[in-house]
């Protein structure tokens, strides 16, 4: 299964590129980083005071004979020990809930910018990719501040005070592995962009994962009416063994850059002991001198291999900053003005209307949805869309809604073109029911006041009562706290319908979108939601996508659309004699088990 990728910017290194993108959300919390870099230096200091506590007990603890002194020693080595436990303490609490809280906030950012985003963004970039990034990158993300991150800077800055030290116990010594470091960081720095890049298709094919194993859990009544759960099965075992392969490149490119990291550690770990050893024999350097010269070199050894291994890792947290950073800094097209200004607030005589419209969606840019369309919707009257499926019915319904704005022509709304209201505000003054009702998973209390935050409990159950609601609500195990399911699938189509009627009718607005809205209901949970419906729209404008032309022939203005075009305008009476295509559907409808056409045209 393939899918749209946004594209991800190819920076030449992934650590200044990630800080970058990771430190506004660490600047809040600058006291608690600036502790543990405190408690990180404090650490590398003791431990590298370790060596010269190593250095003591063979030179004037055992060499010297003396109890007294090794006690000395001993407990000045202990000492240490005491400094890192607690050292090793702070740091590692700070870090990790440096991790966990910048994961926390990284993930509530791109949430809070997804919502912004108009829907043509969606329409690219599927919803598993954008849930693989919210989730398994933020963790990807938490587990790398939390821990890889600490290790690469603690394994520096021991790996600095290290060689310092072996300079300052041997300098020539010191010379000879600050020469051979380089060496060292030779293959790290080769494979790194390959285990990088690995890591970023890694990524992506988990994704891919995700959203398709999500896909089919939601529609898993139609793979079952289909009885295609083999195929299913066998599709998704290429998705799953396709991820697997290229998780698989990328470990064997880091396998080989560990062999690599530890032969040339102990290389140059011999080459030391060597001529560490070599030295002592010719009485150039003590016991202890020597030992503290091990003791340094295995730290930077350790310090190394360490970076290493979390330079991989790092590998894989750019891929996931970058893939987060593009959700970050993806752009809308719909923009809205940043505040609501008082011209923009009118509430009387809002007119709706299209003046010479014309849309094409971003996907289909050579087909357009809506051509040349003007019409006017008139305050407090109810208009009906009808037309042949696809004719530009529910896009019309988008544009008025501001989910995408048209490449030609304008609309207007009291006179004032939709592009200069606050999003927020306009969205308010339209309600929308559609054909096929979304709700969200969570209580029907929370699903009907989704349409008015400020609701309360009575204002919930009188809008449910209008809308025919009440009754079946109350026949639930918890009555208004029942739960309804992922999308409400407990409740049937009709009940589903009937919740979403409500929510519109405690959100008020002075526009109504109707897509159908009383098409899932029976006969008599119908006539009951018209009734409700009609006080409803009662002195608002209302316009409804009819596919059923009985439900509209009293409709104020009847617009008849195909091919994104207005093909007429009229009542129900001056289309039957005008508009051989309105004709035609009243035909089809009204003639094929309804009421006679020569009825419908006398009603």
């Amino acid at each position: 299964m393939s899918m749209p990728q946004t594209q991800l910017s190819q920076r030449s290194s992934p650590m200044p590129s990630m800080t970058a993108a990771i430190f506004p959300f660490l600047r809040p919390y600058a006291w608690r980083a600036v502790l543990f870099l405190l408690a990180l230096l404090l650490t590398t200091a003791a431990t590298l005071a370790l060596g010269q506590g190593l250095k003591m007990i063979i030179d004037q603890g055992m060499a010297a004979q003396s109890k007294d002194s090794l006690l000395a020693v001993i407990s000045f080595t202990g000492a240490l020990g005491v400094i890192i436990a607690l050292g090793t303490y702070v740091r590692f609490y700070m870090i990790s809930w440096l991790g966990e809280r910048v994961s926390a906030d990284i993930r509530r950012a791109v949430f809070d910018h997804l919502l912004t985003l108009h829907p043509a963004f969606f329409e690219v970039v599927r919803s598993g990719n954008i849930i693989s990034r919210l989730t398994a990158d933020t963790t990807l993300l938490q587990s790398i501040v939390g821990s890889g991150l600490s290790l690469a800077l603690r394994s520096a800055v021991t790996f600095c005070g290290a060689l310092v030290m072996l300079i300052a116990t041997d300098p020539a010594l010191g010379v000879a592995v600050l020469v051979g470091v380089p060496l060292l960081t030779l293959p790290v720095l080769a494979m790194g962009k390959k285990v990088r890049s690995l890591s970023q298709q890694s990524q992506e094919s988990l994704a891919d994962v995700g959203s398709y194993a999500g896909e089919i859990v939601q529609q898993i009544k139609i793979v079952q009416s289909f009885t295609r759960e083999a195929l299913e099965k066998i599709a998704f075992s290429a998705e799953v063994e396709r991820a697997f392969e290229i998780a698989n490149g990328r470990i064997r490119y880091r396998a080989r850059l560990t062999v690599m990291i530890i032969l040339a550690v102990f290389g140059v770990l011999l080459a030391i002991i060597w001529n560490g050893g070599s030295a002592v024999l010719d009485g150039q350097m003590t016991g202890g001198d020597l030992a503290a010269f091990i003791f340094y070199a295995l730290l930077m050894a350790t310090a190394v291999a360490t970076l290493a291994e979390v330079y991989g890792e790092l590998q894989r947290a750019a891929g996931a900053t970058e893939r987060l950073v593009d959700l970050l800094h993806a752009q809308s097209d719909i923009l809205s003005p940043s505040a609501v200004s008082a011209e923009s607030s009118v509430t009387d005589n809002l007119q709706l209307h299209f003046h010479n419209v014309t849309f094409s969606y971003e996907t289909r840019p050579e087909m357009p949805a809506i051509n040349g369309f003007s019409l006017d919707f008139e305050v407090g009257k109810v208009i009906a869309l009808v037309g042949p499926s696809g004719a530009g019915k529910s896009t019309l319904f988008d544009l008025i809604q501001r989910f995408y704005d048209p490449q030609e022509g304008c609309i207007t709304l009291a006179g004032r073109d939709l592009r200069d209201f606050n999003l927020a505000e306009l969205r308010a003054k339209v309600g929308l029911v559609q054909q096929q009702p979304t709700l969200f998973s969570g209580t029907v209390r929370h699903n009907i006041g989704y349409g008015c935050e400020t609701a309360s409990d009575d204002e919930v159950i009188a809008a449910a009562t209008a809308a025919q609601a009440h009754d079946f609500i109350m026949q639930l195990p918890l009555g208004y706290d029942s739960d309804l399911g992922e999308q409400g699938v407990r409740l049937s189509g009709g009940q589903r319908q009937r919740i979403a009627i409500a929510r519109v009718l405690l959100k008020n607005p002075p526009i109504l979108l109707l897509d159908e809205a009383t098409s899932a209901l029976d006969a008599q949970s119908e006539q009951a939601v018209k009734l409700a419906l009609d006080l409803l729209m009662a002195g608002r404008t209302t316009i409804i996508i009819a596919h059923r032309l009985a439900t509209i022939v009293h409709a104020d203005k009847i617009a008849v659309v195909d091919n994104g075009r207005l093909i007429a305008a009229g009542s129900h009476q001056q289309l039957l004699s005008s508009s051989p295509l309105y004709r035609r559907l009243a035909k089809l409808q009204f003639t094929d088990g309804g009421a006679p056409l020569e009825h419908a045209m006398a009603d």
